[in-house]
Formats: C-alpha cells, structure tokens, sequence
C-alpha cells in the first residue's frame, strides 16, 4: 500500500474508533434513561487471562467488520492483474514474496503475455528471465508454464471457477485458489494468508493450529455480509497495523475489542511474541 494510500487508510480508522468511543462514553452517561433509537454502545471484552477461552460473542464480531467496513468500505487485494489469469499468475508469483516485488515483475510479463496462450508462446526461458527478481523464479516459472499448459489443454483457456479445478493446476494450493475465487470472481470465501493466520488467533477471532482450521472458523463467525470483503480487511490489517513484531496497538480501531493477553496498550515499540503460524505466504 502506498504511504499516502496508508496514511489515509491509518486516519479513517482512528475516525472509526474515535467514533465508537463516543459512543461508549454517551451510553454510560445515559444509563437507564438513555433515550430509544440511540446507537448501542460497541461490546467491549475483558483482557483475556492465560488458559481463559476467548469470546465468540456474536456481537463482538460483527463490531469488529462494521469497523472494518467504516474505515475501508472497498478494499482491494495488492497484487496488479487485468483478467482471472493474470490474478492467477500473480498470485502463484507471490508465494514467499512481497506484493510489491511480484508487481514490479509482472508489469512489463503482461504486457506481452496476458493469457495462457501468449505464455506458452513466451516460453518458460523468457519467463524467468522476466521473473528473476521473484524469489525462487526457476520453479515459478515452471509452474506457471504447466499451469498454462492444463488450462490450454483441459479448460479452453479459461480459469475454471471450482476450488478442485484451481487446486488441480502446478503451483496451486487452496491458499491461491481462494484468492482467485474472492478476487476474481467475487465468491465469499477467505484465503487464510501468514497475515490473516496470526490475526485470527492472536485477537482472537477463530483459533486454529493450520490454515484451514483458521479458514473454517472464520467461514462460521464472520456475519455474511462482511463475508466477501473479510479476506481484504484481515490482510491489510495484519499487514500494516497488527503486525508480527511490533503490533501498532496505538492506532488499531479494534483495540478495545481484541483480547489478546500481550495487547501493548497503545505502545509499539515493544517486539512481542506470538503463536506459532504456518510459513509465510503458503500456496
């Protein structure tokens, strides 16, 4: 995300938060006689002590998204693309690799080569001399080449809309294959990234010691209409506020809702330590 995008981003979300505050504070001030019609005060949680199970109040949840959707009522994935297989390409690119890295690689790759078609006629030597700068290009490239290869052969050249078809091409993994189906062709299902993963547990939302048992939990809490939009928040979210050694608790406008017991309080210079996560950016 850009800085000036981020700043942006940062600053809707203290509005948010701000917001939910003030409401907090004129409920309490109401008490009985709070008038009705008036908004109801955002469920705050205890800190949550080791070995206490989280809250999976429903109400809780649906805070948390309604926030979300406040500061960001449109959020987009990272990765450039044109089309279903440029998003494809993209995505399997990715793997253990920046956003950033991939689109500096693939802005000139599909100019000269946005379908499977004009891949194979590039051929995979060219290809990894365009990907290079990916790390491990080599096999990339390979799977990319073969990825092609069965959707020329087995789809006409179209990315198939089925998690079993996307999962039976190279290089893809159902990581991969839920990007394609959120992004591509707007389905509401969740690609549980190293991002999501560690947000997932440590706010808590859905607990789970692999990607699909984090996958499957939030697919059960998250109300249906934050669903399709879910995978964007927790990314960007993980990515930029509540990261891996340095949460920025300080500007989180979900502060006063997480549970996690190493929450900093509002300081960020502390390095935490976390639950164990599956390795970054899994296909």
């Amino acid at each position: 995300m850009p800085d000036f995008a981020l700043g942006h981003y940062n600053a809707q979300m203290r509005k948010v938060r701000t917001a939910a505050q003030k409401t907090l504070v004129k409920s309490s001030r109401g008490g009985a006689h709070a008038q009705a019609g008036k908004a109801e005060p955002a469920p705050q949680e205890p800190r949550r002590r080791a070995g206490q199970p989280p809250s999976q109040d429903p109400a809780r949840i649906k805070e948390i998204f309604r926030r979300f959707k406040a500061a960001n009522p449109h959020p987009k994935g990272e990765l450039d693309h044109v089309n279903p297989y440029t998003l494809l390409v993209a995505v399997v690119l990715s793997a253990q690799s920046t956003d950033k890295g991939v689109n500096k690689a693939t802005k000139p790759l599909f100019l000269c080569a946005d379908t499977p078609e004009k891949m194979l006629a590039l051929g995979e030597e060219k290809l990894r001399d365009m990907i290079k700068t990916i790390g491990f290009f080599r096999a990339k490239a390979k799977n990319v080449i073969a990825l092609s290869e069965r959707l020329v052969k087995d789809f006409g050249g179209v990315v198939p809309r089925s998690r079993e078809a996307l999962e039976s091409l190279p290089g893809v993994g159902r990581k991969t294959a839920n990007v394609v189906l959120n992004i591509a062709f707007g389905e509401p299902v969740i690609a549980v990234d190293t991002h999501i993963f560690r947000v997932s547990n440590r706010i808590p939302l859905a607990i789970g010691k692999t990607p699909l048992e984090v996958e499957r939990g939030l697919d059960a809490l998250i109300p249906a209409a934050y669903k399709h939009d879910a995978h964007h928040w927790l990314i960007l979210h993980g990515r930029y506020v509540c990261k891996s050694r340095k949460p920025d608790c300080g500007h989180c406008l979900i502060s006063d809702l997480c549970q996690w017991p190493g929450k900093l309080a509002g300081k960020d210079e502390t390095p935490v330590t976390e639950r164990s996560s599956p390795a970054r950016r899994p296909g």
